[in-house]
């Protein structure tokens, strides 16, 4: 009996080379598709399923059915002895298909199906294991992927309008349009709780209590760069002063996390920082204009990027679910393949050249050292560069060099015919040549560097100074003057993303509550209380209690009211 991996592996596989193939025909004619499917009319308004079939989205859904058919491979020997190893496939069959409706749409309706699709599936996903952290980590996923919902929702009741949801016929005139820049503005508030730029950047890590197959799916080509795609196809309607907001945030974010993964101790929690890291990277230069070289970091990344995580899953599955760093070492006698591949991806991931990530993350780069702006820029840009090779080269350190740490029962093994090795291989081919290729079939036309010898050479620089640093910062024994210890209030709140997670869940639980208990103390229970509610009732049962005393002896309060108005009247006269 064929199971269901293998079934939704091939189908992919095989969807996946047809978009492919078809991409490649359409960029070589030029041709793009849009097909519409009416659906219904009601007064002026219709409803239109609209589906783009063009170069990019052809492409990146080849490249996610790609990856999805090896992460549902791999799973199957991951997942084994899950006694729900099917609804895990069909959730994840669902997270890739919500992808697909999200890539194809150039209707803001059906993008937000498949993006609420993608914001619901992951919250499955995210409490599969179902204990307390899980549940928490997943209602932090939800809720900040529902703030990017309502934005898309405002900009949907916003594009009324125009008169069509089509946004792609109007991208240029938004641009042109001050009222209808809002519409920008709220594109780009969602795709930053997507994508989990500053200020909503703490559920990325946390979505890490997800299973290691659906975080590399997670982190390499969907949900996360469901914000980035949505950008890239509204990049032609960012005003300037858009851009420059949105390009301080997604710097600020690339250093963040860079500074954040050296302190960070969880293998899985590097690599979704590493992953925050590289979105940043994207999201800078799209506000710096070149949205197809964003594309292009996008579809590298998103190979080298599940591949670490296939990795680290085979690690963390290897090592009975262990994840802490310090307890691993010498991996790579004992599993010699998963590390090779391991640091196959690592150095793609730094920039070493000829591998994928070189060839988009150094034209990136340059070409953000072409333009004219502040030197902030590009200090945090260069900075960054030198502190991914840092935590690259501390994970690498900690995981395959020094002796094997603290654990003494474990099951290190590499069996050859396994499918996590399988799955694995199916990607390494790509994480070591789709760069050049995507290079040539993107960029026809290739670009023009000019830079002195100073600017070529900082890239350089940066990286070994990262390499230095990382080792400084990552000594294994306490008895070396560990770097990261030295100063231990530093370096908690580096790892701890400037306090990020502390702000978007406590400093949105904490203070409020705080307020309504001395809201409710103080008014509720105390001066409103006597002032409304209590003293007025009290103040109407003395009155009733008066009235009820006169109507109940009603012969002698006449007689006694009598004998006072005589009184009166003879007082008066």
């Amino acid at each position: 009996m064929i199971s269901i991996c293998k079934v939704y592996s091939g189908l992919f596989f095989f969807i996946s080379m047809m978009c492919f193939f078809n991409s490649v025909n359409f960029m070589i004619q030029d041709y793009s598709l849009i097909i519409e499917y009416y659906l219904i009319s009601l007064n002026s308004s219709s409803i239109v399923m609209t589906i783009l079939l063009d170069w990019m989205s052809l492409l990146f859904m080849s490249f996610v059915l790609f990856i999805s058919s090896m992460v549902i491979f791999y799973s199957e020997e991951y997942m084994h002895g899950d006694i729900n190893l099917k609804r895990f496939i069909l959730l994840v069959v669902m997270f890739v298909l919500s992808m697909m409706l999200l890539i194809i749409s150039p209707n803001l309706i059906s993008i937000l199906l498949g993006w609420d699709g993608l914001g619901l599936v992951s919250y499955c996903l995210v409490i599969y294991y179902q204990n307390v952290k899980s549940y928490n980590a997943g209602m932090l996923t939800a809720l900040s992927n529902r703030i990017g919902d309502v934005a898309l929702l405002l900009s949907i009741a916003w594009m009324l309008n125009y008169g069509s949801w089509n946004y792609v016929y109007y991208l240029e005139f938004m641009k042109k349009d001050s009222i209808m820049e809002f519409i920008s503005f709220l594109v780009i508030l969602a795709a930053m709780t997507k994508s989990a730029q500053i200020p909503f950047s703490s559920w990325l890590p946390a979505a890490m209590a997800a299973p290691t197959p659906v975080s590399s799916l997670v982190h390499s080509s969907t949900l996360v760069t469901a914000g980035v795609y949505l950008l890239i196809r509204f990049n032609f309607a960012f005003s300037d002063s858009l851009k420059m907001m949105f390009l301080l945030l997604a710097s600020l974010t690339m250093f963040m996390s860079g500074l954040g993964a050296n302190f960070e101790f969880d293998l899985k929690k590097i690599i979704a920082l590493s992953t925050l890291s590289q979105l940043g990277l994207m999201m800078s230069i799209l506000a710096l204009g070149s949205y197809e070289l964003a594309f292009f970091h996008l579809l590298t990344h998103a190979l080298f990027k599940a591949l670490l995580f296939m990795c680290a899953g085979a690690i963390i599955h290897s090592m009975n679910n262990c994840q802490d760093i310090r307890y691993m070492g010498n991996l790579v006698n004992q599993m010699p393949l998963v590390c090779s591949f391991f640091n196959i991806s690592n150095f793609s991931l730094c920039g070493l050249p000829f591998l994928s990530g070189f060839y988009s993350k150094d034209l990136i780069v340059e070409v953000m050292s072409m333009g004219i702006l502040n030197y902030v820029i590009y200090f945090l840009f260069y900075i960054s560069i030198g502190l991914t090779v840092c935590y690259s080269f501390r994970l690498s350190y900690y995981s395959l060099v020094g002796n094997f740490n603290f654990i003494s029962l474990n099951c290190l093994s590499e069996d050859k015919n396994n499918f996590m090795i399988k799955g694995m291989l199916g990607l390494i081919f790509l994480v070591v040549f789709s760069g050049s290729m995507l290079m040539w079939l993107m960029f026809p036309t290739p670009y023009f560097i000019c830079l002195p010898l100073i600017l070529k050479l900082m890239t350089l620089m940066m990286v070994l100074l990262g390499m230095y640093l990382g080792y400084e910062l990552a000594k294994f024994k306490i008895n070396y003057k560990v770097k990261s210890l030295m100063n231990l209030t530093l370096s908690s709140f580096l790892a701890m993303m400037w306090n990020m997670p502390v702000i978007s869940t406590l400093g949105i639980n904490y203070y409020p509550i705080i307020l309504g208990k001395l809201y409710t103390k103080s008014f509720d229970q105390g001066w409103v209380e006597y002032y409304g509610g209590q003293n007025f009732s009290l103040n109407l049962k003395l009155l009733t209690s008066f009235f009820q005393g006169l109507s109940i002896n009603h012969l002698k309060v006449y007689f006694l009211l009598m004998i006072f108005w005589i009184m009166f009247i003879l007082v008066m006269i």
